[in-house]
């Protein structure tokens, strides 16, 4: 059976259930307005260890440890984890699993990480080549600072687009048995560069991305904006937020009623001075599987499209005048296991 449906699109021939959430955050998280919806508020930013970097990987361990826990399993009924982070060649996720005896595919999607996991783990259950498997990522606003910026000590002005990395780990337990919400449908993004080069300025960057993969997601799916109570875009913050309805209202496609950003909704823009809001792996990840996760268990919202957007830049590339190239995946999650017919 032919699984695509036009060419970015795949309809799962069995809805992938999502059995359990677990999530982790920092502590100017917890202080903001999603804190009900989190499990575990670190008290600060090392949470015991000796370092940023060691911290971030307790953190993915401790996320998805939790979420296998509340799934009522143990390491060894999970056939694959699938896993990445920002840091040097994913080492938030290879530290944090190293001990866990699970087979283990390292993924790097910058922050469309958390959807890419959830895509590729979603489509090797509905392949049959595993029961059960782990999505799970990670961010730290320290460790990003650190690799991608300035040091800390170093106190440098934030530019009014600049965001803030979102500390925080988030996983899910992904079953072909389940009550759902279910992943349905998956539209996996091209890579789009539009020439944006400020790496103070990542909403500008990925945007456009997220214009396309939208685009790409209605064309072949036949799904209009108000077939979702939500669409949720990773971390565009509040700039991209506002080029993104821009871009989409050129194509005639209006987000307005119910399109929102995990970077606007995790910190409080008027008392947290994040300036354009919060980014990284972690941003998508621990609003995904904590504010949205839970409002669709309560029936509050029954059709999402999780979409989380990347800047694919390095330290390297971001020197040599780089510009910016970006990716956007986008994830059908219903509580309707025949959502799109």
């Amino acid at each position: 059976m032919n699984k695509r449906i036009g060419k970015q699109t795949v309809k799962l021939t069995q809805p992938i259930s999502i059995i359990s959430s677990a999530n982790i955050v920092g502590k100017k998280e917890g202080e903001g307005p999603l804190s009900q919806y989190f499990d575990t508020i670190m008290s600060d930013a090392t949470w015991g260890e000796s370092s940023w970097e060691k911290a971030e990987s307790k953190m993915q361990n401790e996320a998805l440890s939790h979420a296998i826990q509340k799934a009522s399993l143990t390491p060894d009924d999970i056939d694959y984890v699938l896993a990445g982070d920002l840091l040097n060649q994913c080492i938030s996720s290879s530290f944090a699993l190293r001990d866990l005896s699970i087979p283990f595919f390292g993924i790097y999607g910058a922050c469309s990480t958390m959807a890419e996991t959830i895509s590729l783990g979603s489509m090797l259950l509905d392949g049959d080549f595993a029961k059960n498997i782990c999505a799970v990522t990670s961010s730290h606003f320290c460790t990003a600072e650190r690799q991608y910026r300035q040091p800390l000590e170093y106190g440098g002005q934030r530019t009014p687009t600049a965001q803030w990395t979102v500390t925080g780990s988030g996983s899910v337990v992904l079953s072909k048995n389940g009550n759902g919400p279910y992943v349905t449908h998956i539209t996996t993004g091209k890579i789009i560069d539009m020439g944006i080069k400020d790496a103070n300025n990542m909403g500008a960057a990925m945007a456009p991305a997220a214009a396309d993969t939208l685009k790409a997601h209605f064309s072949d799916t036949g799904f209009e904006p108000n077939d979702y109570d939500l669409i949720l875009t990773g971390d565009l913050g509040t700039l991209g937020k506002e080029i993104l309805i821009d871009l989409m209202m050129h194509e005639k496609i209006d987000l307005r009623d119910n399109y929102d950003d995990c970077g606007c909704l995790i910190f409080d823009a008027d008392t947290q001075d994040t300036h354009a809001g919060g980014s990284g792996c972690g941003c998508g990840a621990v609003t995904l599987t904590g504010y949205v996760l839970s409002l669709m268990k309560e029936q509050k919202l029954n059709n999402v499209l999780f979409m989380a957007t990347g800047a694919l830049l390095s330290p390297t590339s971001t020197m040599q005048g780089e510009s910016i190239p970006s990716v956007a995946h986008a994830i059908s999650i219903s509580n309707n296991l025949h959502f799109g017919g």
